[in-house]
């Protein structure tokens, strides 16, 4: 029962404890007990909203930020990637494969603040060896929503 009160909260985190017993066949309070112990046990680590920062006349920037760094001894990227993810402009941090090892992505009010923020704070940390910066332009699609369906051309097709 976690796995699709999970999922149904990852799709919609606004979805009430008596909305997923319908759908779960259940009680709300067994599903608001199984929420609050997941919460508990740091399986449900927050709640976000997604928000389409360009209609709401935002003019953040969004950037991923490939790292190359040198893993230390006994702690792997563990040190390095904890140093990152505690600088407030950085929103997430990954480890993965390729020819970098972390992705960072950091929101910044301009590309100036965010170029900065990889010159003297990211490039700067002993252990990064060096980085690639990617601004995100467009958003078409983020965590599983698209943000703009083309319309429907809804004229009628008339053939000879």
């Amino acid at each position: 029962m976690r796995e699709r009160i999970l999922t149904l909260l990852e799709r919609n985190s606004r979805m009430t404890a008596e909305e997923i017993a319908v759908l779960l066949g259940s009680s709300s309070e067994v599903i608001a007990n199984e929420i609050k112990k997941m919460e508990q046990e740091n399986i449900i680590c927050g709640y976000n909203t997604l928000i389409d920062w360009d209609k709401a006349g935002s003019d953040a920037v969004t950037a991923l930020i490939e790292v190359r760094v040198t893993p230390q001894r006994g702690q792997g990227f563990d040190n390095i990637a904890e140093r990152i993810y505690n600088y407030p402009e950085v929103q997430s941090v990954y480890l993965i494969s390729g020819a970098y090892d972390l992705l960072v992505i950091l929101e910044g009010k301009t590309l100036k603040e965010v170029s900065e923020f990889v010159s003297s704070k990211l490039s700067t940390l002993d252990t990064v060896l060096s980085t690639a910066t990617h601004f995100i332009l467009k958003k078409y699609k983020d965590d599983g929503i698209i943000f703009e369906r083309k319309k429907k051309d809804e004229r009628m097709s008339i053939t000879p």
